[in-house]
């Protein structure tokens, strides 16, 4: 996969034909313009010296979405943070079926995701905010919780994926509706830089 470069490619808007019909690209998330995500990294079991390095790293997002000979929509994704950290890859399929993984971050999981109509979901922080082109095709959700017989934890990440204006800019973003081992409730806006296709 190419490198990013952060320091010398500019921060970049996504353009407006892409959307979450196909959102393939590369991404960085954007500190400044995201929520911290240290809390929600703690709950989740991720040591001090993991989340230090996150938190002043680069977190690339390669990603490539695309359907299948079915039609079933696929989002694979491979991550990098700079810094050393081990890097994970993630291999989306949108037909809600949970499948158990064991992450590099995270430990043993169980994940679903799929596309859904925003009326359809039932937490109002995953609804708002999304652009007209991402409510008429619908977010992409993301539901992951802690393999908890494997893990001996219990949290849940519900998450909605999509494109919103910030700051007067169209960005990809992901809101995230966490709930901790001790039903600590956590809401958290994530926004990427987007720099370009991803050529793979």
């Amino acid at each position: 996969m190419p490198l990013i470069h952060s320091l010398f490619l500019p921060t970049m808007a996504a353009p407006a034909d892409l959307t979450i019909l196909d959102h393939t690209g590369v991404y960085t998330m954007n500190m400044t313009l995201s929520d911290s995500i240290d809390k929600m990294l703690s709950l989740q079991g991720v040591g001090w010296l993991k989340r230090r390095a996150i938190s002043i790293g680069t977190i690339s997002v390669y990603l490539k979405h695309y359907k299948d000979d079915g039609g079933i929509e696929h989002i694979d994704i491979d991550q990098t943070i700079t810094g050393g950290i081990p890097t994970s890859s993630e291999i989306r399929i949108l037909d809600w079926a949970p499948r158990e993984k064991e992450d590099a971050t995270f430990g043993h999981i169980i994940g679903k995701s799929r596309r859904v109509k925003v009326a359809e979901l039932d937490v109002e922080f995953l609804k708002n905010g999304w652009t007209e082109d991402t409510v008429e095709y619908g977010v992409v959700q993301s539901y992951v919780d802690s393999n908890t017989p494997k893990s001996g934890t219990t949290w849940i990440a519900n998450q909605t994926w999509g494109f919103q204006i910030v700051n007067g800019e169209r960005r990809y973003v992901r809101h995230v509706k966490f709930t901790g081992p001790g039903a600590e409730d956590i809401e958290l806006r994530l926004v990427y830089d987007y720099y370009g296709p991803y050529e793979f």
